[in-house]
């Protein structure tokens, strides 16, 4: 098949390769989440201690930092075409191994398999569809793409629990399967070829990257849980040593596998910043909130996850609407606009009564998905079309690694939070998660300045 480029697949085509993406990317980032429902049980099951079974999720999400950019680049090298279909193969090979685990050291290296498999798929899903979409189309495309993702994310508690209610904690990992496969033989027949990148992939700044980005999640997951200083310290001091390696090495490549060459343009630099403190705000609600409505509130696991949900409908809601938007307007504008109603919901939680009543609650959690999803879609529109069109791997790759940066980022803040402020930790971490959106905000309304990305 010829690597010239074409505007977007012809219909149904186009639907067959948005579905498989949609797939996919839902069991990828889903995953993320899921495990962390079931960890009392997995580990009771298998008889590990609970800080050890914290592994279970650490394997996951590290396997996918680490990889992340490396298989974007070689995305761009291979084809994301390629890349994609090998990681859903790898992600649900992984799944199987991970339902049939019979002790904690198998399932953490199923974890990690499995999160190789997922950094595929994540890797190259935003690259493959701005290759599935006309480019008059894309803002559409990228909105569904932003939907599934947030969604799954936010959905993640509520499809555990539902999942555990009605059996063993295998079968988060079982249903998968046959998910993956059906998305697996729709990829082989829909996804499109990609032009390719005629340079070499680079091994020597894969290595830098995994060490550099390693050590940092580790040091900041360190810091947020309390551990010596000294360590963190040490972490840190170490992945800014190897991350100066890799910056380095990248100026001197005409393909960098860390596109520093892209974070030269100002409308993908701030569309970046605004990622992550978004997704650090996002991961401060998330994680406390659920402590607040069961600890403070008496809520069931039940309850909170019907008092949650009206959060990623929301966004089910207004990305697609936000992805049309976003062909007709300045996505600095819509961005910014999110991001205030979003800092907005979020301060509204931190201003709750003592004794809320469920609808208090609710509409607040909806305005929070509103501003959410209205910011994510032109945002990461931005991110994609800002860059050229045969760097599209590694701007999907960068867009992913800025998710997972600022997810990190919050979870260990809330850690952080409740260890200084045990009493109010809920209401300090709402706070602190809405000056994020404010600066996420303030970052967007500055890419109004740059004339919009031409996609």
């Amino acid at each position: 098949m010829s690597d010239k480029p074409t505007d977007g697949l012809p219909l149904p085509q186009r639907y067959w390769a948005i579905l498989t993406i949609i797939l996919g990317l839902t069991l990828a980032v889903l995953d993320g989440a899921i495990a962390n429902v079931a960890l009392p049980t997995i580990a009771s099951d298998l008889h590990a201690r609970p800080a050890a079974s914290i592994w279970i999720v650490n394997a996951y999400q590290l396997a996918i930092t680490i990889s992340l950019l490396p298989l974007a680049s070689l995305g761009d090298i291979v084809g994301y075409r390629r890349i994609y279909r090998i990681g859903l193969a790898i992600f649900t090979v992984a799944s199987l191994a991970c339902a049939l685990s019979d002790s904690l050291l198998t399932l953490t290296l199923a974890r990690v398999l499995q999160g190789f498999g997922a950094a595929g798929i994540m890797s190259v899903n935003t690259a493959l569809v701005r290759v599935i979409y006309p480019q008059r189309l894309l803002g559409r495309g990228i909105g569904i793409n932003a939907l599934v993702v947030a969604g799954a994310a936010a959905a993640g508690p509520t499809v555990a629990a539902g999942i555990l209610a009605i059996a063993h904690w295998q079968w988060l990992f079982a249903v998968n399967v046959p998910i993956g496969i059906a998305a697996f033989v729709v990829a082989m027949r829909a996804l499109p070829e990609s032009q390719r990148s005629p340079h070499a992939f680079d091994w020597q700044s894969a290595l830098y990257n995994a060490l550099t980005f390693g050590l940092l999640i580790s040091a900041i997951d360190s810091f947020g849980h309390g551990q010596r200083l000294s360590m963190v310290a040490l972490e840190l001091f170490s992945s800014l040593a190897i991350g100066v390696l890799l910056v380095r090495r990248q100026l001197i490549l005409p393909s960098p596998l860390l596109p520093i060459d892209l974070l030269r343009i100002p409308m993908f630099a701030l569309s970046m910043s605004t990622s992550v403190c978004s997704f650090a705000a996002q991961m401060l609600a998330f994680v406390s909130l659920p402590f607040f409505l069961q600890d403070t509130l008496g809520r069931s696991y039940v309850a909170t996850g019907l008092l949650m949900t009206p959060w990623p409908l929301a966004i089910v809601v207004v990305a697609p609407v936000a992805g049309r938007l976003v062909e007709r307007y300045h996505p600095g504008l819509l961005g910014a606009i999110g991001l205030l109603v979003f800092c907005s919901g979020l301060s509204l939680l931190a201003m709750l009564s003592v004794h809320p009543s469920s609808l208090d609650i609710v509409w607040r959690m909806a305005l929070c998905g509103v501003g959410f999803g209205l910011f994510q879609s032109p945002n990461n529109y931005a991110i994609i079309t800002s860059a050229p069109r045969h760097r599209s791997g590694g701007a999907s790759g960068m867009l992913g690694t800025a998710r997972l940066v600022g997810q990190t980022t919050g979870a260990a803040l809330v850690a952080l939070v409740f260890n200084l402020a045990p009493v109010r930790g809920t209401t300090v971490t709402l706070v602190v998660a809405a000056g994020f959106a404010l600066l996420a905000a303030s970052t967007s309304a500055l890419r109004m300045r740059l004339p919009r990305p031409a996609g």
